[in-house]
């Protein structure tokens, strides 16, 4: 096949020390191949940047592979079939695909899904109704099990998988408390999401109104940060209290020897003890036979507007370092994704 497209990729050119930098990053374009029989042409349209993706830049035991050096970083993507010899796509599909930071890709089609355009903007497949909703879905599910009447707190609550929890827990029943960053994410989800309170982790009495807005205690929390603000809940967490810890991104640039010279594992483990506690992290791929009761619930919960959501959208993929750079230190607002092709 001649006329092959050259692809743009940015692949992972040093590990990270602690925080990220730019130079951890390189751009490559590379002359895509030929397709074999059963394989299709991904052409990228938008790429999902995630949190997780700290993690893909060490070397460390996890979970899932590192990427290596010299690979393309990894990621979710929206892509369009451009050429296909597999008989179960035809060029012009849309599909949710795992092709990572690159404008190009073949697929086998082993990894891809089929999107309608016309039951939802195909962005969705990336935040509410792909991996971060389903975060969402399967942390309360199966760990956090909000009840009427309850209390539940949410970290990073105007993010993708945050402000997801917040009013999936409102459909639920429950009193919702937002944690967010500045004055524009706490009117976000308070006003626009409808959580109960809403609480900037920025403010210097931050642990006195989080006491305050939480009178009865907390419930569930469901744990996307770490830091301050599991020091501001810990000593408000009731007996029998459920949280699922999904994130801790105020620890993903530490070194795995950083400790803060004062040990509260101890103080932890006897409030788990005391008071009950169930604190289970979990990998949302753990609850993958899920995933069809998701699609139904929450595609029927955005039709009827009680499931919103807000995109952050950054044009050009030669600008993915430095909008995942930003996302790590909360500088988005909502789902970040990168426009790669119109």
């Amino acid at each position: 096949m001649t006329g092959q497209p050259v692809a743009t990729r940015i692949v992972l050119a040093s590990r990270p020390s602690g925080k990220p930098v730019a130079a951890n990053f390189r751009l490559e374009r590379e002359t895509v191949r030929d397709l074999a029989e059963g394989e299709v042409l991904l052409e990228t349209l938008y790429l999902s940047l995630d949190p997780y993706m700290r993690g893909r830049m060490d070397d460390a035991k996890s979970y899932a592979k590192p990427v290596d050096i010299g690979g393309v970083m990894e990621g979710g993507t929206v892509a369009r079939v451009s050429r296909s010899s597999n008989a179960a796509f035809k060029a012009g599909d849309i599909v949710l695909s795992h092709s990572g930071w690159q404008s190009h890709a073949i697929s086998d089609g082993g990894d891809l899904r089929k999107l309608d355009p016309q039951i939802a903007p195909i962005t969705t497949a990336l935040g509410t109704l792909g991996m971060p909703g389903f975060t969402a879905y399967a942390g309360l599910r199966n760990i956090g099990k909000p009840k009427a009447g309850e209390t539940l707190v949410v970290a990073a609550a105007s993010g993708a998988v945050g402000s997801a929890v917040g009013q999936m827990a409102k459909i639920y029943g429950a009193r919702v408390v937002g944690i967010a960053g500045g004055p524009e994410k706490c009117d976000y989800i308070r006003q626009a999401l409808g959580f109960d309170v809403a609480i900037d982790h920025y403010a210097s009495d931050f642990p006195a109104q989080l006491a305050a807005a939480c009178p009865k205690g907390i419930d569930v929390y469901f744990e996307n940060v770490g830091g301050h603000v599991w020091s501001a809940v810990f000593p408000l967490l009731n007996d029998f209290a459920r949280i699922p810890v999904c994130g801790l991104i105020a620890h993903y640039n530490e070194a795995s020897s950083v400790s803060s010279g004062h040990d509260r594992l101890p103080a932890v483990m006897r409030a788990i003890l005391r008071k009950s506690l169930t604190i289970r992290g979990f990998i949302q791929r753990e609850f993958a036979e899920q995933r069809p009761d998701f699609y139904q619930q929450a595609g029927a919960w955005i039709s009827e507007g009680r499931l919103k959501y807000k995109e952050d959208v950054v044009d050009g993929l030669e600008n993915a370092p430095e909008a995942f750079l930003g996302l790590l230190e909360g500088k988005n607002f909502g789902k970040l994704i990168v426009r790669v092709a119109p």
